[in-house]
């Protein structure tokens, strides 16, 4: 009688222990949500690879944040594409496998948000002004966009699709100057490359570029720039394979750590 009567307790004691076990349970998970929002603190577990479509101007600034990003989250691994940022619109939109995309203007921008692309609202996190590269020394004594536009000088600009040629365009119309350059290239990069190996006089490119190229070259500011600054935005792409990775990229991007390293490299504030 006693066994028998002791019986029906023992289920309800797992009962209970097991109902507190998914109650418990259940308060852990919905507050693992808000705690596993990925950033660049190293709260929550990353790993994997992020696969980082770049406008070229970022190549040095987001190598530098790729490698702080490893450091900080060790199993991660930050692969980049840079290049034009129409070309890499193209190539998203096209269906190749990327997490983030970071272009030079939102009109670039807008041809993957238009795609159904993006995941989310991209964001603005620098802008970028233009510069005249010139020869060390500046040979040509160029200090105008005016100059550049003076017989027999050999410039070269970025392609109008590209958001550094478009720039430059609205800012030679800007000036009501028109310019025939001696070759069109597909990105700011190629272009800066034309005046490091002397086969250009001068390029219309980033003023980071400048920067980034040391003492090959040697930049010139001209007041015309002011009408064409670029907005730089940021997007986690809907085809991100590895999207808690890419948040916690993009949350470095935008952070005051990453800040720091894009307007070390010459860029403004957004």
């Amino acid at each position: 009688m006693t066994r028998t009567a002791r019986r029906p307790r023992r289920p309800l004691q797992v009962a209970a222990g097991g109902a507190a076990a998914l109650l418990a349970l259940s308060a852990c998970s919905s507050g693992s949500d808000s705690s596993a929002k990925p950033d660049s603190s190293g709260s929550g577990k990353l790993s994997g690879e992020v696969t980082v479509f770049a406008a070229a101007s970022l190549k040095e600034s987001f190598t530098t944040l790729g490698e702080r990003f490893e450091k900080e989250h060790p199993g991660t691994k930050v692969t980049f594409s840079f290049g034009g940022s129409d070309s890499l619109a193209a190539s998203i939109t096209g269906g190749a496998p990327a997490d983030v995309f970071a272009s030079a203007s939102p009109k670039t921008m807008k041809i993957v948000t238009d795609a159904g692309g993006a995941s989310g609202t991209p964001a603005t996190f620098v802008r970028n002004e233009l510069e005249i590269a010139t020869l060390p020394g500046n040979p040509g004594k160029i200090s105008s966009l005016e100059d550049l536009t003076e017989a027999g000088r050999k410039v070269v600009l970025c392609d109008k699709e590209v958001p550094c040629g478009a720039a430059a365009q609205k800012a030679l119309d800007a000036s009501k100057l028109k310019l025939t350059p001696v070759s069109y290239e597909q990105d700011v990069k190629a272009a800066l490359t034309k005046v490091e190996l002397k086969e250009a006089d001068a390029a219309v490119v980033y003023k980071t570029d400048v920067r980034a190229a040391g003492d090959k070259v040697e930049g010139v500011e001209f007041p015309e720039s002011a009408d064409a600054v670029n907005d730089y935005p940021i997007a986690l792409l809907k085809d991100a394979r590895n999207a808690k990775t890419a948040k916690a990229f993009i949350a470095l991007v935008r952070s005051a750590e990453g800040q720091k390293v894009l307007s070390g490299a010459g860029f403004l504030k957004p």
